[in-house]
Parts: C-alpha cells; structure tokens; sequence
C-alpha cells in the first residue's frame, strides 16, 4: 500500500510542473545543443558499426540519452526552471512505457512459441517437402511478407532465417540473396499492419491512423516485395536441395498458445478501437491469458515425458529482445531530448514546409535505411505535421520499406547480420540496393494512385 501512494505522489509533481513551467529554451544555438547532437551523431556511429565492432547498439544511445537530458537539466536549472525539463521528460518515458509493455508482451508469446516448437515445426515442414532452392526463395519470402503483419518483422527474419540457413547449408549464394528477400519481404509485410514494425506501431498508438486503415497499404508493400524478388530470382540456380527427414512435434500447449497470441491481439485492437484505452493494456491483458494458459501446461507437464519440458513464463519474459528494448529507450529519450532543445522543429520546417510533405516523407524513408526508421519516424511523430490521412499512410510506408536498401536500415537486417553466419553482410545487401530502390519507388507511386482520395482526408 505505501508503495503505491509513493507511485501516485511521484506522478503528483509531473503533473504541477506541466501546467506551470511550460517554458522551452531554444537550445539549437546554445553549447549545449551543439554538445548534445555531437554526442547522439557518435552515438549513432557506433549503432551502425555494430556489425563490425560487436559493441551493442542499446550500450551508446542509453548513455547518451542520460547525457543529452544532464545536459538539459543543467542549462534548465542554471536558468531557474528546472522542473520544465522534468515535466518533458516524464512525457518521453511515458511515450516509452506504452511501447515497452506492449513489445514485451510480444516477444514473450513469441518466445514461448518458440520453445513449444511452433516455428520448428514450419522449418521441418518446409525442408521435408523437396522445393527446389528457387521455390524456396519465393516461400520463405511470401511467409515472411504475410507473417510480418501479425508477429513484426524482426521475429519474422529471425524465423525465415532459420529456415534459409537449415535448408541452404553449403549454398552460401543462396542464403545470402534469399537473406535480402527475407528482410524486404517482412519489412513490406510489416508496414500495412499496426503490429509489423516498430514504426506502425508508433503510429497507431499515437492514434494518427485507425486500424483497419493501415490495410489500404496491402498492394502498395506487395509491390515493394514483387519487383526485387523478381530481380533477385534470377540470381538463384533452379536447383535441390538435400531431403532432410527429420520430425518435430510442437509441445503440449504449443497450439493454444498460439491462438492465445491471436486473442491478445484481437485484444489489444479492442482496448484501442473501441474502449479508447492504450493497446498496451489489452496486450498487458493478454500477457495475462498467457500466463493462466501457462499454470495449466505446467500443471500437465510430465517429468518423464522429455517431449513435455516444464513451461515456466517468467523465463519467457527474461528471454525477450532486451538490447533491442532498450535500444528502443535510448533512441526515444535521445530524440524527445534533442527535440526539447527545438532541433526537431527545424527539421519540421526544413523538410514539411519547404519541400512539402510528399517529398518530405519519400526523403523520411531514405533516411531510415541510414539511420534506422524508429529515431526517424518518432521524430516525425514528435513534430507532428498537419497532414491528410494519405501522407501520414505516406510516411508510415516510407519509413517501414524504405529501411530494406540497407542491411542496418531496419531490426530485421540487422538481427538476420547476426544470425547468417557470415553469408549475409552490409556489402552482399549493399549489392542489390538498386533492385531495392526500384521497389521503393514503385510502392510509392502505387500508394500515390490507389490511394489518391485519402490525400484531402484531415487528420
């Protein structure tokens, strides 16, 4: 009890200092501003050297977020109002909180599918079946593109990627091209679906783009899959590869887990449709089936039975995508810092005033295969143009496929560079950037024409 009246009076004082200091410093010319987008540019260096370096990408941008709001803090109390600062950083931190639960409670289910063998069970299918290393390319593509939508993008590469390296041990050529259509694939795939990326994700929460809304961009992703896989195919020898008879059986609760994960998502987009609540709580609720779900596995579990292996969620939640989490925190408090200091809405008049907003949101997705779509798509969030339902579906597919053309624009190139075993690189993607682009622009265009009418919808 005492502890939650110590929860309650700490977001007391949140709440006064929002209302009473609502004074911003335009810091874009001060020491410290200058200080503090020098330190998030390094930091950043560093996010994307992570192939090469190993040094985590969560480890730079959380020490730098610390530095960049010590910074603020310190020129904000020099002046005499400190609790300004505060106020705007409690508002990040809540932006994150929403984010944070609602992942975990993804990648919990995920993980927990995982270990039941749900996806072991794909993989062994797909090998058993004799597919040709071209039929191949094209399943594990068109799987990623349509499971992206329901289980993100990055769980989706992680998944396809598995498959690709089981069942193309010793064609190093294969791997690497059908490694590049699997990170297109799920990164298209993810971007008509709230539950894709990270990106639609911020979008939806943010209550900019309703849900079923997010589908008018079905085509448009599937055209920016089709023309570089239909490049791609021709660089594949339309060969077999080695029968593998293995059998896999998905553990006791495997398939009501799975149907658990769709209830919680059916869940979630309720809480948010229609009862106007934060999707995180109906993700947080389904957090709760899974848990009620597991006593019961646990319950039936057979000591030995080693088909049975003890179901323990706690351990699931543990075993999340914590760099990834918390690489998450380190962007989205580094950007509502620099942001504070008013960089963000020189961006805004940079780029949505002066060159407009379509040309605007073609350069957000280019941007994103540089930089990562997360830090650049909550910087458009936080400046919040006044846009047309059309051009906020604009940036949101921008931002989702532009990240393909390179292998560190997105979470799912960046987990398939760890995973691939030196088959998939920056370069062996970098080679293909043009077939890339070519898709890119074509989803463009298609968007453009089947959507016209949504481009004089306000927001």
């Amino acid at each position: 009890m005492n502890k939650i009246l110590l929860i309650i009076l700490g977001l007391i004082p949140s709440l006064t200092f929002a209302s009473s200091d609502a004074v911003n410093l335009d810091l874009t010319s001060h020491w410290a501003g200058y200080l503090a987008l020098t330190l998030f540019v390094i930091a950043y260096a560093f996010v994307m050297l992570e192939e090469f370096t190993h040094f985590r990408k969560s480890k730079p941008v959380i020490l730098v977020a610390g530095l960049i709001w010590g910074i603020i803090g310190w020129v904000y109390a020099s002046k005499g109002i400190p609790h300004a600062a505060e106020a705007a950083l409690r508002h990040n931190f809540l932006e994150y909180a929403e984010l944070f639960l609602f992942l975990l409670v993804a990648m919990t289910y995920i993980e927990a599918m995982r270990e039941r063998l749900v996806f072991e069970k794909l993989k062994v299918y797909l090998i058993s079946k004799g597919f040709s290393y071209r039929q191949l390319f094209w399943l594990t593509g068109f799987i990623a593109f349509f499971m992206s939508p329901i289980a993100d993008n990055l769980t989706t590469a992680l998944v396809m990627g598995a498959v690709v390296l089981a069942v193309g041990a010793g064609n190093a050529k294969f791997i690497s091209v059908a490694f590049v259509n699997i990170v297109v694939a799920a990164n298209a795939g993810g971007a008509f679906s709230p539950f894709g990326d990270i990106t639609t994700l911020m979008v939806w929460q943010k209550g900019l783009v309703d849900f079923q809304q997010f589908f008018v961009l079905f085509f448009p992703s599937l055209v920016n899959f089709l023309i570089p896989a239909a490049i791609m195919h021709f660089a594949i020898k339309n060969e077999k590869p080695e029968v593998v008879d293995e059998v896999v059986n998905i553990k006791n609760g495997g398939i009501v887990i799975t149907f658990m994960f769709l209830l919680t998502i059916a869940t979630a987009v309720s809480f948010h449709n229609f009862l106007h609540l934060p999707p995180a709580m109906g993700m947080m609720t389904g957090l709760g089936y899974l848990m009620v779900v597991g006593y019961f596995v646990k319950v039936r579990h057979n000591s030995n039975d080693p088909i049975s292996e003890r179901f323990d969620v706690f351990r699931k939640v543990s075993r999340a995508e914590w760099d990834t989490l918390l690489f998450f925190f380190g962007v989205i408090v580094s950007v509502g810092g620099l942001g504070f200091m008013g960089y963000l809405a020189l961006v805004s008049e940079a780029m949505y005033v002066q060159l407009g907003a379509t040309y605007a949101n073609v350069l957000v997705g280019i941007l994103s295969a540089i930089v990562d779509n997360i830090p650049v798509m909550f910087a458009v969030l936080t400046m919040t143009p006044d846009m047309s339902l059309g051009q906020w579906l604009l940036v949101t597919l921008t931002a989702g496929v532009g990240g393909s053309m390179l292998s560190i624009g997105s979470a799912a190139g960046v987990a398939l560079m760890g995973q691939s075993q030196g088959h998939y690189t920056f370069v062996s993607h970098l080679k293909w950037i043009w077939a890339i682009a070519l898709g890119y622009v074509a989803s463009i265009f298609m968007h453009l024409w089947i959507n016209a009418a949504l481009f004089d919808v306000p927001i």
